[in-house]
């Protein structure tokens, strides 16, 4: 309970630095600075999935195909980094999958309505990166986009490069 509390504070934390460091050197944030931050995030985000990911693989066996990743991703690695299973994975089998999560641990801490919809995307784009990063290290590039309807309900929708 603890640890996943201090995640949850340090998260908040970093989305915080990285937006008032952004702030502080412009004065003005515009929509060009926002996704400046956005990128920092994601980018932090990407690296931790990667170490995250090897350290959860290195005792595995192989993977079969992208399906058995992505499940592998839902189930184990979601467990491990935040606490509970996915709660729904769709595909439409050529390279898309949706991952959703009603409870998504890092947007319980903000609100339970559509208050705070705008401001979901910087506590997201850490979390992009994680999945994206995690995807990585497995052998499969993607692009990682998540959006918000209702909080704390986050979908993640991932796209499988084709190389």
């Amino acid at each position: 309970m603890a640890d996943e509390s201090l995640f949850e504070f340090l998260h908040m934390e970093m989305v915080s630095h990285v937006f008032t460091e952004q702030q502080s050197s412009k004065g003005e944030m515009d929509n060009k600075d926002r996704a400046v931050c956005i990128s920092v995030l994601e980018a932090m985000g990407f690296r931790v999935g990667q170490g995250l990911i090897e350290r959860l693989t290195k005792d595995s066996p192989s993977f079969k195909d992208e399906l058995d990743i992505m499940k592998f991703v839902c189930k184990d690695f979601w467990t491990k980094v935040f606490r509970r299973q996915v709660d729904n994975l769709r595909t439409n089998h050529q390279g898309t999958y949706v991952l959703q999560d009603n409870k998504f641990s890092l947007l319980t801490q903000l609100s339970n309505g559509k208050q705070y919809l705008d401001q979901a995307a910087k506590y997201l784009a850490f979390s992009c990166g994680v999945v994206r990063g995690a995807l990585s290290n497995l052998g499969l590039e993607s692009v990682v986009t998540a959006e918000v309807a209702v909080m704390p309900s986050c979908k993640f929708q991932v796209v499988i490069q084709k190389l």
